[in-house]
């Protein structure tokens, strides 16, 4: 079988919107991922990271941030679908009706319950390679974030630590441990 163009991913991907099926496909290497949905830790982290990077980012008008629907063409032609991306204002000042043809300049990867972190680990890596300034995977069974940079190795952050990108967002932080959901108690 020869390697699957994004044309032919277009072309799957229209196939299955007509039959009534949402899958999110990514293209890597010529080869087709179908991405499952992610449990709902994984989706909870990921809206509350959206939304405490959304306060400061809009209104600032920084940029744009993109949930995992948000498509980036990549320069080695795959196509990926970061859980959480971030574009400069000075990038895309203008949203597209198409995927990104870029390297988002943050990128957030969130494990999920049947993810496995060395794919994850090799994939934020490979992002930082073709240009992200910043690469962050959350890994919420060990609640660890693990920030990637181009230079230096990539930091560990637990609980007590706080999260910082003053290359994107200066004065922001968060607290590791306010990334995790709550647990709610039934009053006795």
């Amino acid at each position: 079988m020869s390697d699957v163009t994004l044309k032919d991913l277009e072309i799957v991907q229209k196939t299955l919107s007509q039959a009534g099926l949402d899958y999110q496909l990514e293209l890597e290497n010529g080869k087709i991922s179908v991405m499952g949905p992610s449990d709902i830790v994984s989706s909870e982290i990921t809206a509350e990271l959206l939304r405490v990077l959304g306060n400061w980012v809009k209104p600032r008008r920084l940029g744009r941030l993109f949930d995992s629907s948000g498509g980036f063409i990549l320069p080695d032609s795959n196509l990926k679908a970061p859980d959480i991306s971030f574009v400069s204002a000075e990038r895309l000042p203008r949203s597209v009706r198409y995927f990104g043809e870029m390297v988002p300049e943050l990128v957030v990867e969130i494990k999920s319950q049947s993810d496995r972190i060395t794919p994850l680990q090799k994939k934020l890596e490979k992002y930082i390679q073709l240009g992200a300034k910043v690469g962050i995977l959350i890994d919420p069974d060990k609640e660890i974030v693990t920030v990637y940079r181009p230079t230096g190795k990539p930091i560990e952050l637990t609980n007590d630590d706080i999260l910082t990108i003053p290359e994107l967002f200066p004065g922001w932080e968060i607290s590791i441990s306010e990334l995790w959901p709550p647990i709610f108690e039934e009053e006795e």
